[in-house]
């Protein structure tokens, strides 16, 4: 360091670490997954959505608009603890709403009588795409404790395993995995019903929750898509 340099405080170092930490899991890719899911909640026959299809997308809605007028700017990576349960009681709304669709579109699958093929293709899609976001945020925010403690403590409670943590070369140093990340290993898990060979996870809770994910898309893609190819064949 320079002799005329000027010394930093030690709080003002660690604030500027906490800056340069956060630059590896910002925060705007999960409020942007989060819109896309409100977006496709609102393309689902009325048959697919729990009372009128305005209702629960109004209500993540609210909660989305205060989960961004909340983001931490500024303030280094700690933010207010009821944000993050926030976030979580975000993601968990729409994950109920979208466990309550794929129950109606089974029902919607076994009924013999007035079965829209199209619509039942069409509703399927969208909610196995919908899985993918949502359980790509779950993995965001479970492994090491979500985007801001995974970016303070890198080192501290893994989840999931990626190739960039494996080998030194794939990654600069400090990497940390990032919505897309977590977007891919949830898209090969509902597509292949298992995670890619080379990202796979070590805690019971992350094996847990990849082997719900692939049933889910079990149940969408053999009982519900595959009848739907049926009836439109």
């Amino acid at each position: 360091m320079p002799a005329n340099a000027k010394r930093l405080s030690p709080q003002t170092e660690l604030e500027h670490a906490r800056r340069e930490l956060s630059r590896h899991d910002p925060l705007w890719p999960e409020q942007l997954t989060v819109l896309a899911v409100i977006l496709l909640s609102l393309a689902l026959p009325d048959a697919l959505t729990v009372g009128p299809r305005w209702l629960l997308p109004a209500a993540e809605g609210v909660l989305f608009v205060a989960l961004v007028s909340t983001t931490p700017r500024g303030r280094g990576l700690r933010e207010p603890p009821r944000r993050r349960q926030l976030r979580i009681g975000l993601v968990s709304l729409m994950s109920g709403a979208n466990v309550a669709s794929l129950f109606f579109l089974a029902r919607f699958g076994i009924d013999a009588h007035n079965v829209d093929g199209h619509a039942l293709l069409g509703g399927g899609a969208l909610l196995w795409l919908t899985a993918v976001l949502l359980f790509a945020l779950w993995y965001w925010e479970m492994d090491r404790g979500g985007p801001i403690e995974r970016a303070a403590d890198p080192d501290t409670g893994i989840d999931f395993v990626f190739p960039q943590m494996q080998d030194p070369r794939w990654a600069p140093d400090g990497w940390l995995p990032r919505i897309p990340d977590f977007l891919y290993l949830s898209f090969v898990n509902a597509a292949t019903f298992a995670p890619p060979e080379s990202h796979f996870p070590i805690t019971s809770i992350g094996k847990l929750v990849l082997s719900l994910q692939a049933l889910g898309a079990l149940v969408t893609d053999t009982l519900i898509v595959a009848r739907a190819v049926n009836l439109l064949g």
